[in-house]
């Protein structure tokens, strides 16, 4: 009787399995004849690609076509589909890591052609032939967004610049002009990542909820999701960045001020553009909680001071900071007494501040030193504010402060 009560169970969940198999290829077919419906003239593009596609990258082929954004849908060529399936899928049989890669982590963060909606270049084949190399012997997915945060940036020659023509640039458009966002560097670590079968993405707040201004990272997989700053390599790995106190402060409860990552296929969610904030075209996830879950309060009675200086023009300088003891002051928390560090220069992210947890209501003496060995030490007392600025104006010629507050 059990023998039989068994039979019949597995007999139910065969069937259960090729119901639920059937229903989610007759879900795929409504929506490639959707997509198809959507893509205007170049229907016979998008038709030819799912036709020609080799058998063993079919199931690649036909989730990308059947989340492809309408312009793409209206403007890709059959070819550069085909070839974009057929590197992300080569490489996958090739990375090391590649057990470690469920095909739903596969399909939306490597296989994908474009990040957000910047202009779409034929960035993979270039990328997988320059970057594999250094690459081929790393064991872990993490090993391999660290190689390449830390060379990628240096090798195209981009570097961070409020000059940049466009926030949401595609990475030939950065290579180009040698300057980007932190949108555009975001792009271009991805796509390095994703060319050699690291699966990454987009992650980022419109606005922070502790200051002006937003932000974009990138996220890399690796038995979960990690964040990384995109041409800000930290040797001590992973999970380590000038934003994470900021991002710590996130607000899920806020749609301005929660944080989101970018997955390809539709989630319920949008990903904010801040240049474009009527576009809900790109799908993304919330995932405040899991930075939020990192903060750390802060001692009672204390505060997080930013430092910054800027010259006559306006622009951020890079000035060697001690701090020490002013009258009735008390030491920095978790900073080496003298030694701060360096203000952020336009090389650096606009919301990247030095900063340090000093107490509130006491005084300080700051020193700052310029790359010539100008050198001018005031004093400061901070508030009774959570955060604080502490920003100054700097005329090196004359070695003087032109403005302190």
């Amino acid at each position: 009787m059990r023998s039989g009560n068994m039979s019949l169970r597995i007999v139910v969940a065969l069937l259960w399995l090729i119901i639920v198999r059937v229903t989610v290829a007759d879900d795929l077919d409504r929506q490639l004849e959707l997509q198809l419906a959507k893509s205007g003239d170049n229907k016979g593009a998008m038709e030819q690609a799912l036709a020609k596609v080799p058998a063993t990258q079919k199931a690649g082929m036909q989730f990308l076509v059947a989340w492809l954004p309408t312009q793409d849908l209206q403007q890709l060529t059959a070819e550069r589909l085909l070839e974009n399936v057929a590197l992300a899928t080569e490489v996958r049989s090739l990375a090391p890591w590649q057990q470690q890669i469920p095909d739903n982590i596969f399909h939306n963060f490597v296989l994908p052609h474009a990040c957000m909606d910047e202009p779409r270049d034929p960035w993979r084949a270039d990328f997988y032939h320059r970057f594999w190399p250094w690459v081929k012997d790393c064991k872990t997915t993490t090993e391999a967004a660290q190689v390449l945060n830390r060379r990628v940036f240096a090798e195209l020659k981009v570097k961070y610049s409020t000059g940049r023509r466009r926030a949401n640039q595609s990475p030939a458009e950065s290579i180009e002009q040698g300057l980007a966002s932190c949108s555009g560097l975001s792009v271009i670590l991805v796509d390095a990542c994703r060319s050699v079968g690291v699966p990454a993405r987009i992650a980022g707040i419109p606005k922070w909820a502790n200051k002006d201004g937003n932000h974009t990272w990138v996220e890399i997989w690796d038995q979960g999701w990690h964040f990384t700053g995109a041409a800000e390599y930290d040797p001590q790995g992973l999970d380590h960045a000038w934003f994470t106190s900021d991002a710590a402060l996130a607000d899920p409860e806020s749609k301005l001020s929660s944080i989101y990552a970018v997955r390809y296929e539709p989630s319920g969610i949008n990903f904010p553009l801040p240049w474009n904030p009527s576009d809900d075209s790109i799908h993304a996830v919330n995932v405040t909680e899991r930075y939020v879950n990192k903060r750390v309060d802060l001692p009672e009675g204390f505060a997080r001071v930013l430092f910054s200086a800027r010259n006559e023009s306006g622009k951020r300088v890079a000035l060697q900071v001690q701090l020490s003891e002013g009258t009735n002051a008390s030491s920095p928390v978790n900073v080496p007494k003298n030694s701060l560090g360096k203000t952020r220069d336009e090389t650096r992210d606009t919301n990247d501040f030095l900063e340090a947890v000093l107490k509130k209501g006491q005084t300080y003496q700051i020193e700052a030193t310029d790359t010539e060995g100008t050198k001018i030490a005031w004093e400061f007392q901070t508030t009774a504010e959570v955060q604080q600025m502490i920003e100054w104006k700097w005329k090196s010629s004359a070695a003087a402060l032109i403005d302190k507050q």
